[in-house]
């Protein structure tokens, strides 16, 4: 048994504008020292998927930096490896020159390559679901119940506002899909929400693209899945660890914050025997702790240079905290510079971001107060 991974990069880029200005969001930075796609790429990798195609929109350079030949995932292969699909890679595949918006477009735009998978199964992920799975697991799964397709699902308690902006499946005693319900804006209780997680045979996937280019199908879940769910076996997979959907500005605020205060939602993610996090190593100096700093229950990188007092904040590397500058629930990102004496509460800085000496800034939790990449205040 052999696997491929087909990861989308920008999918869900609208659901955090502020970070997604100019990167996508695969690779917008999270929990200190990574990105989005890290956890994604070392789900696959420690589940031996060592091809992987990443299906990109725009805005990726930062995304190309960030992999680069793939070796830190140990992906720089003669055979297999990573490979960045720009979209539309032929000249045959988008008639009307437009960008596409849903996954199946997505793969629609790529079929070309889609027709050269060789491995027996094929594994779609989304990168913006935060977790630490074992894709092997799903694919036993798929191979027990003789699938033709199978959905991780997580069972989480929804109100109509968070219910809309997810896709809901119903099933029987068995795990076969009974029902979908896209974004529904109605919903209450507790429900199985998709993980934009799925496992099929690749030639089932090639059937699908094929379908879907001939007959100008454009949405994986309504056009194939709720059409055919009668006919065909898809099964759902019900995921039971940690994960954390980031489906809004907000939403990357709270999980980030979550990480300092629930262990359970650490050690979920980082410290799983066998199933470590990869990301790009850069080789920084430790950090410096002045002797008048003072740090409280944070989430601190390499190469950090800390005078003043941090508290209940996550530091990316290269960050500087000036002499008497307290920082506190907020999120600084890379090379950030806060001055002495400043003041910040519920904040975050995009990469470069400097804060002049003696400034006071805060936001709320709902509401964090956000500064752009490369911003002087």
């Amino acid at each position: 048994m052999s696997a491929s991974g087909i990861i989308f990069s920008n999918i869900h880029d609208n659901n955090i504008p502020e970070l997604t200005r100019l990167r996508t969001v695969a690779s917008v930075p999270f929990a200190c020292r990574y990105r989005f796609i890290d956890f994604t790429l070392s789900n696959m990798v420690n589940s031996n998927i060592y091809n992987i195609s990443v299906i990109t929109h725009y805005n990726y350079q930062s995304l190309m930096d960030h992999i680069g030949s793939g070796k830190d995932w140990d992906l720089a292969r003669r055979s297999g490896g990573i490979k960045i699909l720009p979209p539309y890679i032929n000249a045959y595949a988008n008639n009307s020159n437009l960008v596409y918006q849903t996954r199946l477009q997505a793969l629609k735009s790529v079929n070309n390559s889609i027709s050269r998978i060789t491995d027996d199964y094929v594994v779609l992920s989304d990168c913006d679901v935060i977790c630490n799975v074992d894709f092997n697991d799903i694919i036993a799964y798929h191979q027990k119940t003789d699938a033709d397709m199978t959905i991780a699902v997580k069972s989480v308690e929804l109100t109509p506002e968070t219910a809309k902006i997810n896709t809901i499946f119903t099933s029987d005693e068995e795990g076969r899909v009974t029902d979908v319900l896209s974004y529904p804006s109605n919903f209450r209780g507790v429900a199985d929400i998709s993980l934009n997680i799925v496992v099929m045979k690749t030639s089932y996937l090639q059937q699908i693209v094929l379908d879907a280019i001939a007959h100008d199908h454009v949405s994986l879940t309504r056009d194939v899945i709720a059409r055919n769910m009668k006919h065909m076996n898809y099964r759902v997979y019900k995921y039971e660890g940690y994960f954390a959907c980031i489906s809004s500005f907000a939403d990357y605020y709270s999980h980030s914050m979550d990480l300092l205060h629930n262990v359970e939602a650490r050690d979920s993610l980082f410290n799983v025997k066998n199933r470590p996090v990869y990301t790009k190593v850069r080789n920084s100096t430790p950090s410096y702790y002045s002797p008048t700093s003072i740090v409280k229950n944070s989430m601190i990188a390499d190469g950090c240079y800390i005078e003043g007092t941090v508290e209940n904040s996550i530091i990316f590397r290269g960050a500087k905290i000036g002499r008497n500058a307290t920082v506190k629930n907020s999120i600084i990102m890379q090379d950030s510079i806060i001055g002495e004496g400043a003041f910040l509460n519920c904040v975050i800085t995009d990469k470069n971001a400097v804060i002049r000496d003696g400034r006071m800034l805060s936001g709320a939790d709902t509401q964090p107060y956000y500064i752009s990449k490369g911003k002087l205040i």
